[in-house]
């Protein structure tokens, strides 16, 4: 019972958000020219998701995976060939991640870990769903150009 409760409390709310998720991958298609995004259902979705050409640092491929609630709860989970694993997300988690003050989060790569200790408060602080998807894509590219995880958190808001 004890991960029931955990898993509910780290989970997003509400309904996955359709109109929001067709607008993140009309952005996506739009933007990113490595990207090709689709719903993994086109009338009911749990997930948007997103087939990267290539990956960061030395991964050949990638993907990233959205999920966009009629709540702005968010989750982008990226990750590639080498089992790179970072997310950017924004739920409720209960105060379990003692360095994050509000609901924006980021588990860091190598693992996008989940121990308290490792997420960090999110450098993406905007809320409606083309700014943060606008934020996670430059900090993604960022990253590509300069094949370092490093700058996957490190931008100023707006990134």
């Amino acid at each position: 019972m004890g991960g029931t409760q955990a898993s509910e409390s780290h989970s997003l709310r509400g309904a996955i958000d359709r109109p929001a998720l067709i607008a993140i991958r009309d952005l996506i298609t739009d933007e990113e020219p490595l990207a090709s995004a689709h719903l993994d259902d086109v009338l009911s979705p749990s997930v948007l998701e997103v087939e990267l050409a290539d990956g960061l640092v030395d991964a050949e491929s990638a993907r990233l995976d959205v999920q966009w609630t009629t709540q702005n709860d968010y989750k982008y989970h990226y990750t590639d060939s080498l089992d790179v694993n970072v997310r950017w997300g924004r739920h409720p988690h209960d105060d379990d991640f003692i360095h994050v003050p509000g609901l924006e989060h980021y588990h860091p790569p190598p693992d996008a870990s989940s121990d308290p200790n490792d997420v960090e408060e999110s450098c993406i602080k905007q809320s409606p769903e083309i700014l943060v998807t606008r934020a996670v894509l430059k900090l993604w590219r960022t990253a590509y150009q300069s094949h370092s995880l490093t700058p996957l958190n490190a931008s100023s808001n707006p990134p």
